[in-house]
């Protein structure tokens, strides 16, 4: 099996990144798909290391070509950004945001210069960063400011259900005003684009419905009749192989069972519910539209359990996983 050369930032180093980054090297999957170059701070892998007590030596290289890809050797990119006089876990911590940027740009500038296929992304904290002053509210906002991408789109994917949104962080109330035909058209269509970028070319899209039973012709709300099914019906006299208003209650039921390729949620918990319903660990975040290849675990800091050794690495093996067999179509130039 070819294995691909997939960037790991640490992320916040006050929660439990490190630890699941260390012990996603040592599985048998990861071993298999990936060449892991972890970005990040040796003090902080050395501490992983020695609190999940994994079997692993840290080789620090400058650049991924140096890599020792045998198993038991974690490849670091040393940052040394971490002053360990000042570091807590589980704190809110300005150094700790700033370093989890600094990690971040570094694995996008590896996959931007085709050093690497992919970047597969550990928890950070909104927080940290804030108090960083760092000017992005979270991961997408600073992959798409540093790959130059205007609005990124998300993607959510665990046992084969594929999700997208058409919108994320808004309030309900905001939500509403956002579900109109021409902002739909324009999703599906370069929802369609990241699909055939990952090598999606066949099966047919779904929309979500937004109210009960899909508005039941108006009596339950009219966002259905007024723009959304116009838009898919555009859509389908421009020869996108999409469906809907389909209701939220069924269809992702129906594309889990295969009868869709993917679906369009209307808004953040609409698809969060469903996807991490069907498998909390294994619902893993694909970043779409870049020039490149970026998945993430789609589970916090965890500060509460930081620095203990108990948290779990499955969601970092499948973040892992997936840029590994995504990564066939972002090959290193």
């Amino acid at each position: 099996m070819e294995r691909y050369r997939i960037a790991v930032p640490l992320g916040d180093v006050a929660g439990i990144g490190p630890e699941i980054v260390v012990k996603a090297l040592v599985d048998p999957i990861v071993e298999e798909c990936a060449e892991v170059i972890v970005v990040g701070d040796k003090k902080i892998v050395e501490q992983a290391i020695g609190i999940t007590k994994v079997p692993l030596s840290v080789k620090t290289i400058n650049d991924p070509d140096e890599g020792d890809y045998s198993k038991g050797i974690l490849n670091l990119i040393d940052l040394n950004n971490i002053d360990m006089s000042k570091f807590a876990f589980g704190k809110v911590n300005a150094m700790c945001g700033q370093a989890a940027y600094e990690f971040i740009a570094k694995s996008i500038e590896l996959a931007m210069d085709g050093k690497v296929e992919a970047v597969a992304t550990t928890p950070i904290n909104k927080e940290s960063l804030h108090a960083a002053k760092v000017p992005y509210i979270g991961h997408t906002e600073i992959f798409g400011a540093l790959t130059h991408t205007e609005d990124p789109l998300t993607l959510f994917e665990t046992n084969g259900l594929r999700v997208f949104f058409l919108t994320r962080h808004v309030s309900m109330r905001k939500m509403l005003d956002l579900i109109k035909k021409d902002r739909i058209i324009d999703y599906v269509k370069r929802c369609t684009e990241v699909l055939r970028k990952l090598g999606v070319s066949e099966g047919t899209m779904a929309v979500a419905g937004l109210n009960p039973h899909c508005g039941e012709h108006g009596l339950f709300g009219s966002e259905e009749m007024t723009d959304i099914a116009p838009a898919v019906k555009e859509l389908q006299e421009m020869g996108y192989n999409v469906v809907g208003p389909i209701g939220a209650d069924s269809v992702f039921h129906q594309a889990a069972m295969g009868r869709y390729n993917s679906v369009l949620s209307l808004y953040h918990d609409q698809g969060h519910i469903a996807t991490k319903t069907l498998d909390f660990d294994r619902t893993i975040s694909i970043t779409g539209g870049m020039p490149i290849l970026r998945t993430s675990v789609d589970h916090g800091t965890a500060f509460d359990i930081a620095g203990k050794g108990i948290a779990g690495s499955v969601s970092m093996v499948e973040a892992i996983r997936l840029a590994a067999k995504y990564a066939p179509n972002f090959k290193r130039r």
